[in-house]
């Protein structure tokens, strides 16, 4: 191996995808077993590598030798070849300290809470200290010396500032877990997450629903890259390459979802949409229909709207953990607030807003199969829409026109 990744399961990892577009290099995915690192290490058949769960900590025997911040942490995630002599560095910390600096927030004076008790708690911890912040606590399961438990939780209600969660929790393919509920804290300022599959788990779209700073660990994980290629390559890669990777990457791997009244073109714009895209085509009411065997007029008709909003909940479930999409919704998913926040997780949501004269009212509709009851819709809805949409396009142009705005608006 040239350079690579170690780790336990990497089947999710984005960094193949990184590093060759930082320098020129063969990288490789390599997945060990425990007993594995030690043959491993003792080849030293590598350059340089990245190493990433389990092993952060475990790896440090092996080396020769750990620059202060690898020293501080107790952690590692970078490791250099040198004529047989193994140096450990802790390039997350970078990574997360770029990502708390993105987004505006000082640690300064605060009180932290710091989600976890594993090798990147202690790296947020390290980092707290350096920006010296009033307050610094760990939260896991079991109670330590160094940590209190989630069963605690209440205790820093009051006085938290901002929320680092350094654990798996909310991670894929466990997207509807979240590490905390946000509901109780007073103070709190923002919240970041490590995890970066969904691009932005419950934890992150919690925060964003009350209005805090808060983001995803794809632009840590973009920047701890950078930090181990410059020290792969031996050379001040610019951070501009970073940037454009990450902004890359969102875009690749964010869904579209489209938003709107029924009949203003949610699933002919989508497909369009997918034709000038790289995107794959989802609409919601035609994967009820493959799931239940009949349409959505006849589940409403035959089983009650309540029945088919249960069902329609069950497959935004499933399609919200896809990514890179394009996901035509029906016209009232957006009442109900877990479809929101599902699809929030790796989506980004469009309003198509047609004017009610522009809709159009069907016996295929059962909710809307008269103007009177569009009209009621509309009037009920609107707001829903407006609230929730990360984007608006005027939904009374020409279908194609409307495809292409988007696909403009994301440059994709």
């Amino acid at each position: 191996m040239q350079y690579g990744l170690i780790g336990k399961t990497l089947k999710h990892s984005f960094s193949a995808q990184i590093h060759p577009k930082l320098f020129n290099c063969k990288y490789e995915l390599c997945e060990l077993k425990s007993e594995e690192l030690e043959q491993f290490f003792l080849k030293k058949d590598f350059c340089g590598i990245n190493v990433t769960i389990p092993y952060k900590s475990e790896v440090i025997k092996y080396l020769d030798y750990l620059d202060e911040t690898a020293k501080i942490t107790g952690a590692v995630n970078t490791v250099i070849n040198r004529n047989g002599k193994l140096y450990g560095y802790n390039t997350d910390y970078m990574g997360l300290e770029a990502l708390i600096d993105k987004n505006g927030v000082h640690l300064k004076n605060k009180n932290i809470l710091i989600f976890g008790n594993g090798a990147t708690s202690n790296t947020a911890s390290a980092l707290c200290r350096k920006n010296n912040a009033k307050s610094i606590t760990k939260l896991s399961l079991k109670p330590t010396e160094n940590t209190d438990t989630y069963s605690n939780i209440s205790k820093y209600y009051k006085d938290t500032d901002v929320i680092i969660n350094t654990t798996p929790c909310g991670m894929f393919p466990n997207i509807f877990e979240s590490a905390a509920d946000l509901d109780g804290f007073l103070n709190l300022e923002a919240v970041f997450d490590v995890i970066y599959n969904p691009i932005r788990s419950k934890l992150i779209c919690d925060a964003k629903n009350k209005g805090l700073k808060s983001e995803g660990g794809t632009y840590m994980l973009v920047m701890q890259a950078l930090f181990s290629a410059r020290l792969f390559s031996d050379s001040n890669i610019d951070k501009k390459y970073a940037d454009d990777i990450f902004n890359e990457i969102m875009k690749e791997k964010e869904n579209i979802v489209l938003i709107g009244m029924p009949s203003c073109g949610k699933t002919t714009i989508g497909k369009k949409l997918a034709e000038l895209t790289d995107k794959t085509f989802f609409d919601v009411d035609y994967e009820i229909e493959k799931e239940y065997g009949i349409s959505p007029k006849q589940i409403i008709e035959d089983k009650g709207e309540e029945f088919f909003r249960v069902a329609e909940t069950k497959i935004i479930k499933r399609l919200s953990a896809l990514q890179n999409s394009i996901i035509a919704t029906g016209g009232g998913s957006v009442i109900n607030n877990e479809n929101v926040s599902l699809l929030k997780e790796n989506g980004i949501f469009v309003f198509i807003d047609r004017d009610i004269k522009n809709l159009t009212f069907t016996s295929s509709r059962p909710l809307s199969s008269s103007y009177e009851k569009l009209l009621d819709l509309y009037k009920m809805r609107i707001s829903l829409y407006k609230s929730s949409a990360d984007f608006t396009v005027d939904g009374n142009k020409d279908i194609c026109d409307i495809a292409k705005t988007i696909k403009g608006m994301f440059d994709l």
